[in-house]
């Protein structure tokens, strides 16, 4: 019996070592400042991925509201560390800068940083500038259709292959691609349906396209390297979908009709 308890309080020891050097592997890679900093990109419309900067000076959205719940359940203060578009946070990823983020998925970007679970489900096509006759996304595939897009994302990718006869303006961010619309300088701007949905009554006229040319994820992800970080997103995104905290973050930034990824989605 003393062996068999011996035995049993040997395990207890161990199970708790491990989980210690696992706690202490994860604070190391996702919060070595004590704080943990949230890459967000921020634009005039709200996205799974884009905040905005509202009136009272604080950044809200569905980036902002998991980066929130994420530092309260480490236990450690949230920082936001904001860029104009998701490009810049990829080019980043390895100057220590940002702990967490939340972007779209795509083969390139996968290559700078580390995918964690996806949480949303993401399409993007194009908004048409008013009184655009540019039906079908097929139909914007002609040189004299100026596409903008907003440089090194998902998106602006995927919208280069889908239509490589367009002529693509490469912006900076999503301000600057609603100012080329407004000043007849651009046929046509590729972003994802819950942004171009915001940018609509921005631009007044202008009209999203059926169909989708990227059929993708947005997902959290850790800067290279970092297996225990990535391992913790990952499971606080999946609880995160389960307890129904991205629903609510979705709907709290207006995104009703956005579709939650699936239990174990990944990009």
């Amino acid at each position: 019996m003393k062996t068999i308890l011996l035995a049993a309080c040997l395990a207890a020891a161990c199970g708790a070592a491990a989980a210690a050097a696992d706690d202490a592997a994860v604070r190391r890679e996702l919060v070595p400042t004590g704080k943990l900093r949230v890459a967000i990109a921020v634009s005039p419309s709200a996205s799974a991925l884009y905040v905005v900067k509202g009136t009272d000076g604080q950044f809200h959205g569905v980036s902002v509201d998991l980066g929130a719940a994420m530092a309260k359940k480490l236990g450690v203060p949230v920082e936001y560390v904001p860029y104009l578009a998701s490009g810049e946070i990829t080019n980043t990823a390895t100057v220590g800068v940002w702990d967490v983020t939340f972007v779209p998925y795509d083969a390139e970007r996968a290559k700078f940083i580390d995918f964690g679970a996806a949480y949303h489900v993401l399409q993007s096509t194009y908004l048409v500038a008013p009184g655009s006759t540019i039906k079908s996304i097929d139909q914007a595939d002609r040189p004299e259709v100026r596409v903008a897009g907003v440089a090194n994302t998902a998106t602006y990718r995927a919208a280069q292959k889908a239509t490589p006869k367009a002529t693509f303006i490469t912006v900076p961010g999503v301000d600057a691609a609603v100012a080329l619309m407004k000043e007849g300088k651009a046929d046509a701007i590729g972003l994802s349906r819950e942004s171009l949905g915001g940018l609509a009554s921005k631009i007044p006229g202008s009209r999203m396209l059926d169909g989708s040319f990227l059929n993708s994820f947005t997902a959290v992800a850790v800067p290279p390297n970092k297996p225990a970080a990535r391992d913790y997103v990952t499971a606080f995104v999946e609880e995160a979908k389960a307890s129904g905290l991205v629903r609510r973050a979705l709907d709290s930034a207006g995104l009703t009709s956005a579709t939650v990824a699936a239990a174990g989605a990944k990009p």
